[in-house]
């Protein structure tokens, strides 16, 4: 089996997306005063419910499968599987960064690495050769 360059790019730029995401879930964890609200059943003025722990369960296996099926999928549908989803993810990360902006700087550099990843997936899977 041949690897494509573009393919390779975006399983890795998935990659990249996942790793900033759960930075993000864990830097929010080390802020002043978070796991005290944790125990009262909220983190950062977001009541924890199952709903929402499995909504995050599959925000972070999701981009996993992606980049798995980046690679493995035929060339025509891995670019526009890439492109949905990729448009999908860098709407959801944007909207999670207007929706409740993090004033520090790491909160600020890890929204632009998953807004960055999540564009350049669609980027490359737009721009990967048609058949």
């Amino acid at each position: 089996m041949e690897l494509k360059r573009w393919k390779f790019t975006i399983s890795v730029l998935w990659l990249i997306w996942t790793v900033a995401f759960l930075v993000t879930l864990l830097t929010g964890l080390l802020e002043p005063g978070a796991l005290e609200v944790v125990n009262g059943g909220e983190l950062l003025g977001v009541r924890i419910t199952p709903g929402l722990i499995l909504a995050t369960t599959i925000m972070m296996l999701e981009p996993l499968v992606m980049a798995f099926l980046s690679l493995t999928l035929k060339d025509s549908i891995s670019r526009w599987a890439n492109v949905v989803v990729g448009s999908f993810y860098t709407a959801l990360s944007l909207f999670d960064w207007l929706s409740a902006p993090m004033q520090f700087a790491y909160g600020i550099i890890l929204f632009i690495f998953k807004i960055a990843a999540s564009v350049l997936i669609v980027y490359y899977a737009w721009r990967s050769p048609k058949l």
